[in-house]
């Protein structure tokens, strides 16, 4: 398993307080509902468990299981469940990869959020397989895309600009084809003080593009996709129900 973010974990915490404002509801709304009686709620990706708090507010009786394979995140991860009672009570938190992650027998739903694009599409199917034979009917698995359904240039932009202290931090990020299905986007944390850049965090990571219907393709499932949540456009987030 090749871990992602512990270059830059030490910044993640910015980018997921963002992320989970906007993509949060969604996937709020997309969990009520869910029967959850079949078995507990899965997560693969859980990263610093800001995305598990929202699966644990949306389904307040489920066991939910939460799988990171950054020993980095995962310590972040582990320490926000640790810290609250109900989370403590109803999490269990697991080291493992998409790829060799060992499932329960029964689940009732998948949350897989920032992770489905660093696994190849025969990677994506052997998942799906595997996470099928243990859903019932009417299950979903909610994935987050990255918004880009086809490789292509995308110029090095500032994403995120946030104050601490004394410092502020800068998140830039681009990309550009590689191979087939795959971009490269590379990550930059500056880190500021006074106008003065006194820190730069740089890494880089393989994406393989796709859209929600070619995931329902490999996966055998019907789909919708979610771009908007209250008139406000968010990170494009696909459903697939068996």
């Amino acid at each position: 398993m090749i871990d992602f973010y512990s270059v830059s974990a030490e910044f993640y915490e910015l980018v997921a307080t963002r992320h989970t404002a906007s993509s949060g509801p969604p996937l709020s709304r997309v969990l009520d509902g869910v029967d959850t009686s079949y078995g507990p709620v899965l997560e693969i990706g859980g990263g610093t468990g800001r995305v598990t708090e929202v699966i644990a507010a949306a389904l307040p009786h489920t066991e939910i299981i939460v799988a990171e394979p950054s020993a980095t995140m995962r310590a972040v991860l582990t320490s926000r469940v640790a810290r609250d009672a109900d989370l403590r009570r109803r999490v269990t938190v697991v080291d493992g990869s998409a790829q060799d992650l060992a499932l329960p027998e029964k689940l009732s739903a998948v949350v897989i959020f920032g992770v489905a694009g660093h696994l190849t599409a025969p990677e994506r199917v052997s998942l799906w397989k595997r996470l099928a034979a243990r859903l019932p009917p009417g299950a979903p698995i909610v994935v987050e895309l990255m918004g880009v359904s086809s490789p292509r240039v995308i110029p090095p932009v500032m994403s995120l600009r946030e104050t601490i202290g004394r410092q502020t931090y800068e998140w830039w990020i681009g990309g550009e084809p590689t191979e087939g299905d795959a971009m490269r986007f590379t990550t930059t944390w500056k880190v500021l003080r006074e106008g003065r850049t006194v820190r730069e965090v740089s890494d880089s990571y393989v994406w393989h593009t796709f859209d929600v219907a070619q995931l329902a393709a490999e996966a055998g499932m019907t789909s919708r996709r979610i771009t908007e949540a209250g008139g406000q456009a968010i990170p494009e987030i696909g459903v697939l129900v068996k």
